[in-house]
């Protein structure tokens, strides 16, 4: 039995001690918001926060969470958080490809509107497998630092896997939630 903080309320379960914390969340207690990319902590999709900081879910085992405090995306509050999430929507950021026939759909909506869109016309919003990572990787660092550089950011969301390479999306993001924020 582990017993952890998990999004303000404390909770207990009994697993074993060596099962992730990515499958606590989602198989124990019903929190889907936390994604399973690569299982070896390389993608950055099961982001969690463990006691405030960015913390890959899908390689922490039960053990290490006994005490702790946890923060998932459907538990993030507060505002940096605000920030992020309403970067995240105003900048597009969610893609991937999943979508496609879809997206096909609203180009030739799209391109029937106006016929020479700018790129500013273009909305690529896709599916948003990887964001809830991404989100909680740029609250930390938000948090962390409220001014971040490109580099900062670059260094902060390296680990943080993006299908669709939204990359540019993600980084003009942050730094709208920090001017946001009054960075």
């Amino acid at each position: 039995m582990v017993t952890f903080q998990i999004n303000g309320a404390s909770r207990s379960v009994d697993v074993e001690s060596d099962v992730p914390l990515l499958w606590v969340l989602r198989d124990e207690l019903g929190m889907t918001g936390t994604k399973y990319g690569c299982g070896v902590a390389q993608c950055g999709a099961c982001t969690v926060h463990i006691d405030g900081r960015a913390t890959r879910s899908c390689v922490t085992p039960a053990a290490a969470l006994r005490g702790r405090d946890v923060v998932t995306i459907e538990g993030v509050t507060g505002k940096v958080a605000q920030a992020v999430q309403a970067a995240w929507r105003q900048l597009d950021v969610a893609q991937c490809g999943y979508c496609q026939s879809g997206q096909i759909m609203a180009a030739i909506a799209l391109l029937t509107e106006i016929p020479r869109p700018s790129d500013t016309d273009i909305d690529v919003a896709q599916c948003g497998y990887c964001q809830s990572g991404q989100i909680m990787s740029a609250i930390a660092l938000l948090t962390e630092i409220p001014r971040p550089s490109d580099t900062d950011i670059d260094a902060a969301m390296a680990g943080n896997v993006c299908r669709c390479a939204t990359y540019v999306r993600i980084r003009a993001a942050i730094h709208e939630a920090s001017r946001t924020l009054g960075g």
